[in-house]
């Protein structure tokens, strides 16, 4: 069974950009994509987007251009490169593969 943990969470202003990896600890039978997800209180979890086995990505329309999801050569570690921060983007960001999930990592944007 495989143990993902994100980190790279803050706190920053509306504009500004951060960074969060997602790594995998054990071995991991998925061969469907790695998604990133985040969630607020009371909401349900929404998809950020994905990243397939081949490499290609997609993206929530209202982080479209804004994030970017990246990888090595390896399934692990995956990157969620956020620019342009929006106060509405605060929430736990977490990662994702089949059903395995990581704690989630605490993204806030002050206005």
């Amino acid at each position: 069974q495989v143990q993902l943990v994100e980190s790279g969470g803050g706190l920053v202003q509306a504009g500004e950009s951060l960074n969060l990896s997602c790594v995998a600890y054990g071995d991991s039978d998925c061969i469907s994509s790695v998604n990133w997800y985040r969630q607020t209180p009371g909401a349900e979890r929404e998809v950020v987007g994905r990243i397939f086995s081949q490499g290609q990505t997609m993206y929530a329309p209202n982080v479209e251009g804004r994030f970017t999801i990246s990888r090595g050569v390896r399934r692990f570690p995956v990157y969620l490169q956020m620019t342009n921060l929006q106060p509405e983007d605060t929430a736990v960001y977490y990662c994702g593969e089949c059903a395995d999930w990581g704690q989630g990592t605490q993204v806030t944007v002050s206005a």
